[in-house]
C-alpha cells in the first residue's frame, strides 16, 4: 500500500501537515495565517469545549460574550499591556466607507474591554468574586503561521475575574490551573502536562505572575497548551475597577485572566499522532466506536445496525459506515487516520460465526468477539487504551527529559528534548543566552514538581525547551 503521510522520524512538520490535511482536520484559509476547521476538527473541537466548559462552570464562573471591536485607546490604558500586543495587532481604520473617529482593534484578547465593564458592574465588596469566561475568536497577526498552532485568527475560551484580595486572586487562578487545565489535559486529553510558573521574561504582558501547561510533543518540543495569570491590580488601576469594602473604604479589585485554545488540537495532534494518522483519546473522541461493514451480505448490515445501536445505548459514541460501494482498504485507512480508538468490523464470514472484528487505534490489534459480548469488550478496550496512550506519553516526555547543571548542556540537550537546570544556574542572564539559541525557558518548578509561589524560591528547576 502507498504511504499515506509522511513519517515523523523522516520530516515532522511535513507529517503534521499531511496529517491534517489527510485526516480532513482543517484546511488553510483564503487570508494568510487563517484557517478553515472542517466537520472532523471541529468535531474533536466541540468536544474539547464541552469537556472544558463544564469543569470552568463548576469553579463559579459564567459564560457571557463582549465585543470583537475594541477601542484602541482601551489597550493604551496598560502600558505594559499594549506594548506587548501592538506588533501583532489588526486594527480597523475605515468604516461604512469613512475614517472611523477612534480607530478600533479586533481583540487579541479581551483584558481591556472586559476590564472597562468589571468597572460598571462592580461597586461593592458584595458583587465580588466576579467570574466571567466567553468563548470567541481573537486575532494576532502572525508571521509563521502553522494551522491549530499559530494562526492570525483563532478560536479560544477567555476567562476574566475580579476579587476582593491578592490571596483570593491567586487561589482562583491556581484553581483554575488545576482543577480545570490540568484535569482536562491530563484525564481527557490524555497528556501529561508539566504545570509551572513562568520567569519574568515569558510572563504575560501586564500580568504580575504567570502558570503555565507545557506538553512535549512527539518530537521533543515543548508547546503551552494553556496559561492562567494573576494580574494584580495593574487593570484594576487602568480601568478604575473599584469597589466599597466592608470597612467602608474604596478599594482596587484584584483581576485574573486564564486561557485555553485550539492550539490544543494542535497539541493532541503532536503528542499522540503516530505514522498512521491521529489517535483520539477514548474520552475525547467523537466517534469512540467505529462500527464498519466490510462487505455485503445476507442480514450484514442489519447485524452491524443493531451492534451500532446497542453501543449507542450504552452510552459510547458511535459512527456507522455501511458503504460497501466503497472498497473497505479505503475505508479503514480513513478510519486510522482520523484515529477512532475502537473499530467493530462485520463481515459475511465474522457474523456466521457469530462474532465481529474489534480492532484498537492505539496498537492497530485485531481480535474477534461474539457480537453480544462486544459492548462490554469496547468499554474495556476504551478504558484501558485511555490510560495507555497517556502513559505512552508520559513515558516518552521521561525518556527525553535530562539533567544538567549549565545553561550551555541544556541548549545542547534542547535539541532532542526537555533539559532540568537548576535556576540558580540560568538567571535572567543564562535566559537570555537560551533565547538567542531558539531556546526557552518554558517554566519553573520546585524539586518536587510543585509549582512555586515566586522566582526568588531557593532551589528550583527550570526547565527549558525549544517551543512552537
Amino acid at each position: 500500500m502507498a504511504r499515506v503521510l509522511t513519517p515523523r522520524a523522516e520530516d515532522f512538520p511535513r507529517w503534521y501537515q499531511d496529517l491534517i490535511a489527510k485526516a480532513e482536520l482543517a484546511d488553510n484559509g483564503p487570508v494568510r495565517g487563517t484557517m478553515v476547521i472542517r466537520p472532523a476538527g471541529w468535531a474533536i473541537w466541540e468536544r474539547m469545549q464541552a469537556e472544558m466548559d463544564a469543569r470552568i462552570k463548576a469553579t463559579g464562573a459564567e459564560n457571557a460574550y463582549f465585543p470583537l471591536f475594541i477601542p484602541e485607546s482601551y489597550l493604551r490604558r496598560e502600558a505594559e499591556h499594549v506594548e506587548g500586543f501592538s506588533p501583532e495587532l489588526a486594527v480597523v481604520t475605515h468604516g461604512g466607507g469613512k475614517q472611523l473617529a477612534e480607530p478600533v482593534v479586533v481583540r487579541p484578547t479581551s483584558e481591556t474591554v472586559i476590564g472597562e465593564f468589571m468597572a460598571k458592574w462592580v461597586d461593592s465588596y458584595r458583587d465580588l468574586p466576579l467570574l466571567l469566561n466567553q468563548w470567541a475568536n481573537v486575532v494576532r497577526w502572525e508571521l509563521r503561521p502553522r494551522i491549530f498552532l499559530r494562526t492570525s485568527e483563532f478560536l479560544w475560551q477567555e476567562g476574566h475575574t475580579a476579587h476582593a484580595t491578592e490571596a483570593d486572586a491567586r487561589a482562583y487562578a491556581r484553581k483554575i490551573l488545576h482543577e480545570v487545565y490540568e484535569d482536562f489535559m491530563v484525564r481527557v486529553l490524555a497528556i501529561p502536562v508539566l504545570v509551572g510558573r513562568k520567569t519574568a521574561g515569558e510572563r504575560f504582558a501586564g500580568a504580575t505572575n504567570t502558570y503555565t501547561l507545557e506538553g512535549m510533543m512527539g518530537d521533543g518540543k515543548a508547546l503551552q497548551l494553556g496559561t492562567s495569570h494573576e494580574l494584580g491590580q495593574n487593570f484594576a488601576r487602568a480601568f478604575d475597577i473599584t469597589y466599597s469594602a466592608a470597612t467602608g473604604g474604596v478599594e482596587h479589585a484584584w483581576t485574573t485572566s486564564w486561557g485555553t485554545s485550539t492550539r490544543m488540537l494542535g497539541g493532541l495532534i503532536m503528542c499522540h499522532g503516530d505514522d498512521n494518522g491521529l489517535r483520539v483519546p477514548p474520552r475525547l473522541a467523537p466517534i469512540q466506536a467505529h462500527v464498519m461493514v466490510v462487505k455485503a451480505g445476507e442480514g450484514v448490515v442489519e447485524a452491524a445496525g443493531k451492534l451500532r445501536d446497542a453501543l449507542r445505548d450504552a452510552g459510547i459514541r458511535v459512527g456507522f459506515d455501511d458503504r460497501v460501494d466503497t472498497p473497505f482498504g479505503r475505508r479503514a485507512v480513513d478510519a486510522e487516520l482520523k484515529g477512532y480508538p475502537v473499530r467493530l468490523e462485520v463481515g459475511p464470514r465474522d457474523l456466521a460465526a457469530g462474532n465481529a472484528v474489534l480492532v484498537r487505534r492505539l496498537d492497530g490489534s485485531k481480535r474477534p468477539v461474539p457480537i453480544g459480548e462486544a459492548v462490554p469488550a469496547v468499554q474495556a478496550v476504551l478504558e484501558a487504551d485511555q490510560k495507555a496512550l497517556y502513559e505512552q506519553a508520559r513515558a516518552m516526555r521521561e525518556s527525553r527529559t535530562v539533567s544538567v547543571g549549565s545553561v550551555d548542556e541544556a541548549i545542547e540537550a534542547a535539541a532532542t528534548g526537555w533539559a532540568r537546570v537548576p535556576w540558580s544556574a540560568v538567571g535572567v542572564e543564562g535566559e537570555a543566552k537560551a533565547n538567542a539559541s531558539g531556546v526557552t525557558v518554558r517554566c519553573l518548578v520546585r524539586e518536587d514538581g510543585s509549582v512555586p509561589d515566586s522566582e526568588d524560591e531557593p532551589g528550583l528547576v527550570a526547565v527549558l525547551a525549544r517551543a512552537y
